[in-house]
């Protein structure tokens, strides 16, 4: 079966349904049995990383990626977004700087391929300058296929369609999306392609040690995701009519990026798209996947090549896992890494995090991230004591209030504290003790977090920047929507221009 709409309705069939989830059973269990015998250890910590990013075209809108473009990098969910990847390497000195080498050599090949086909890319959280049909029409434009609706600028992936369906058939078919200042529904999910993120991976290399990490990683999503935040605006033709500007400068979330991403794809009870759970057991990481809602099932042979290599053994179950939308998720398999081993392994994505304006800044985060789970597991550091839902809490206080937010946290001495000046000492000091644990120099630690230390230092995040600049445009008499892409051009020219966002501050 080759039709990619045929795709889309067995995909959705209760025959599918069945044969998926048996299989999914049956690779859990032989995934629970490569735990038991150490089969997903290796030999030392690992890191990579994904970079999604969106394209404009000569006057800043946003505009589709043209085909020959991805000869330097990765197609992604919209017709306007790309995604670039970085081969694992050691989390070492030379490993992290092999990461920085080589995610700024695809970014300059991605960016020219895209110039010399009339456009550009961006290092940008959410776009804020419609594409020339406007945004709402943009996002909810759909074409018929022989009886079934597809979204029209949805990349034209069966996966993504049947995901798609899925969804708009479990919200009765209209998905509605409701921010401060801006209500609107969609017949499709395509309003997440609002949200372009960085994830960095972390490969941990004992598996019975994994509940640790990810468990520590929940309570670090507040304030790393604080000092990220980089999404307060959606397009200015979004907004509902009569909205105030200055209210709505006041009131935005500084990640609106999370609230389109849950909203899209959040239509089963539990939701799919949340903080993790904790793991007891490094089993659970297999667990919690099998016995998440099901959402649009596919079979392995109805894909070309997925029978290859390691993933192939666990096709169904690793499918399913891509729609187990947590913010931080464990994910199983990878890639041998030369200097520690592992056709097999067990790694922490972590996912709440939104592009950044630089690739240093991009690598800076990669930095921290490993470098603090290292950090606190090396030092035995009893954050792991605070209590889920406070974690959770601090995650969406981010989320609404950047580095205004209040943020929950245990300090090493065992307190546990509200207080940001403490919260951010600890977290920077344990990033620069994880690096030092795997033998990266100060001055390679200082080089990628001292711009994310200045942040905190003039409590300026990306998103706090915009909300200034779009509060002084207002100022000088412009409209809400004159202002944000008078905002999104400045932004997109000094990111081009500076190597790291502390360095417009």
């Amino acid at each position: 079966m080759t039709d990619p709409v045929e795709l889309v309705g067995q995909s959705l069939s209760p025959a599918t349904r069945d044969a998926f989830e048996d299989r999914v059973d049956e690779q859990a269990a032989f995934l629970r049995t490569a735990l038991e015998q150490g089969d997903l250890d290796t030999e030392g910590f690992a890191i990579g990383l994904e970079l999604e990013v969106y394209a404009v075209d000569d006057g800043g809108r946003l505009t589709a990626i043209p085909e020959g473009v991805f000869e330097a990098c990765n197609k992604e969910l919209g017709l306007h977004n790309a995604e670039l990847n970085t081969d694992p390497d050691p989390f070492t000195a030379d490993g992290l700087d092999a990461q920085a080498r080589a995610l700024a050599a695809q970014w300059e090949q991605a960016r020219a391929a895209a110039r010399d086909h009339g456009c550009d890319l961006v290092l940008d959280a959410m776009w804020t300058t419609p594409p020339a049909e406007g945004s709402v029409d943009y996002l909810g434009d759909t074409d018929d296929h022989d009886g079934t609706d597809l979204p029209a600028n949805m990349r034209p992936v069966p996966r993504y369609w049947a995901i798609d369906r899925h969804c708009v058939d479990l919200a009765d078919g209209a998905i509605p999306f409701d921010v401060p200042g801006a209500t609107v529904e969609f017949p499709t999910i395509l309003f997440e392609s609002l949200a372009t993120s960085i994830q960095p991976h972390v490969q941990i290399p004992d598996a019975t040690e994994f509940p640790r990490y990810h468990n520590l990683g929940i309570r670090t999503l507040g304030p790393v995701l604080a000092l990220a935040t980089n999404s307060p605006f959606l397009p200015g033709d979004m907004y509902d009519d009569g909205v105030d500007p200055e209210a709505l400068l006041d009131e935005t979330h500084h990640e609106l990026r999370i609230a389109a991403f849950e909203q899209s794809v959040n239509h089963t009870d539990p939701s799919k798209c949340r903080v993790p759970d904790d793991l007891e057991a490094d089993a659970d990481a297999v667990d919690h996947v099998v016995d998440d809602p099901l959402l649009a099932p596919f079979l392995a042979e109805w894909v070309e090549g997925a029978e290859e290599g390691f993933t192939g053994e666990i096709w169904e179950f690793d499918h399913k896992r891509g729609t187990f939308w947590r913010w931080l998720r464990g994910v199983i398999g990878g890639d041998h890494v030369d200097g520690i081993g592992g056709r097999r392994s067990i790694r922490i994505e972590y996912r709440p995090l939104p592009t950044q304006p630089s690739i240093r800044d991009i690598v800076g985060f990669q930095a921290l991230v490993g470098g603090l789970l290292r950090g606190l597991v090396a030092a035995d550091h009893p954050l792991g004591d605070l209590d889920h839902d406070a974690a959770e809490r601090s995650f969406y206080e981010a989320v609404e209030n950047g580095l205004d937010a209040e943020l929950a946290w245990i300090t090493a001495d065992g307190e546990r504290t509200g207080d940001s000046e403490t919260i951010f000492a600890e977290v920077f000091e344990f990033a620069r003790r994880g690096l030092a644990e795997q033998g990266i120099d100060d001055a390679t630690a200082d080089r990628y977090l001292d711009p994310l230390e200045a942040r905190w230092d003039e409590r300026t995040t990306p998103s706090q920047w915009k909300i200034d600049r779009a509060r002084a445009e207002l100022e000088a008499g412009a409209s809400l929507e004159e202002a944000l892409e008078t905002v999104q051009s400045e932004y997109a020219r000094l990111s081009r221009e500076h190597e790291t966002f502390a360095d417009w501050l």
